[in-house]
């Protein structure tokens, strides 16, 4: 073997990707289905994000935070599924080492700041119920800003550590990815080098990224619960927790898809499981998050009619 990327003289310098189906019959309705998914998940997004720009209302921290996650979320299904329609389109199943490479940097990248932006909203929610005197200091616009600036610059050192970690692999026989696009899993699984180190660097730096953030969310809202449960109104408690309702649905659905994506390695019968787990992770739910913030929220629903049919509140 010449180099980490040939094999008997004939370098390996691309993947292939199987996708979601091999039968040629049922590639064209994929491609509408997820041609469509696309299109309500950008257009879902992007018009929470203009609702979150133009309406006085929502210029709170909370809406800020959700500003910033609409737009990773079309980031992270335009990372996928995009360069999936157009494999599909070409009927050209392969993507070169390099932008197999670069679509797991940036899947890993979005993801990452995902992680850490859920635990932001958690920590506003935190403050904005428990500690109601001093939340316009300690959540002022230059708090806001170190949160999201410090999310990307975390994520992009996870996402920088196992892009580096993997480009160091051998890969020197199948290059057949049975996935609709690149991750560490299938790749650990086509590489002839010892991946072990890989696996433990993906573990711990999992449980930094997921785990971490993840206690911090719990301890933030079993402080939020028990000052929910010390309101005495009802109709005060609902109004409490109805702020709440949505980010927990959030997290429970990025997370949950999340330990089931990278925390059961070395299953190689798990692929075929490992795309339900990706369509959620990158179409279900992106597509979901718009619905959810707005479907209980009447301030984002009359924001969103009022961008959708251009008029602006005068009061």
């Amino acid at each position: 073997m010449e180099s980490k990327f040939e094999i008997n003289g004939t370098a390996v310098t691309e993947f292939i990707l199987l996708g979601l189906v091999e039968t040629a019959g049922l590639q064209p309705v994929i491609f509408v289905i997820f041609f469509f998914a696309y299109l309500l998940t950008v257009g879902g997004n992007l018009s929470i994000l203009a609702a979150v720009l133009v309406e006085p209302k929502l210029h709170t921290p909370m809406y800020f935070f959700l500003g910033n996650l609409s737009m990773l979320d079309v980031g992270c299904i335009s990372v996928t599924v995009p360069s999936m329609l157009g494999r599909l389109l070409s009927h050209k199943r392969t993507i070169p080492y390099g932008a197999c490479l670069t679509q797991l940097f940036f899947f890993h990248q979005l993801a990452g700041v995902d992680c850490f932006l859920l635990t932001a909203m958690a920590y506003d929610r935190f403050l904005a119920i428990c500690r109601p005197l001093t939340y316009s200091t300690r959540m002022n616009h230059t708090v806001q800003r170190i949160l999201v600036a410090t999310s990307w610059a975390c994520a992009f050192s996870n996402a920088l550590t196992h892009t580096v970690a993997i480009s160091t692999l051998d890969f020197c026989g199948p290059n057949v990815i049975n996935h609709f696009y690149c991750d560490l899993p299938q790749l650990f699984q086509l590489s002839c080098s010892s991946t072990q180190l890989n696996e433990l660097l993906l573990f711990g730096l999992g449980v930094l990224m997921a785990g971490a953030p993840v206690i911090l969310i719990v301890t933030s809202y079993i402080h939020v619960a028990a000052a929910v449960l010390r309101i005495r109104s009802s109709e005060g408690r609902k109004k409490a927790f109805s702020t709440c309702g949505s980010h927990l649905t959030v997290v429970g659905i990025f997370y949950g898809t999340g330990v089931f994506s990278y925390m059961r390695l070395g299953s190689v019968e798990a692929s075929d499981k490992d795309k339900g787990i990706g369509i959620l992770n990158t179409v279900i739910s992106p597509m979901l998050n718009p619905l959810i913030y707005s479907l209980r929220n009447p301030d984002v629903q009359g924001a969103l009619k009022r961008v959708l049919t251009g008029k602006r509140d005068m009061a």
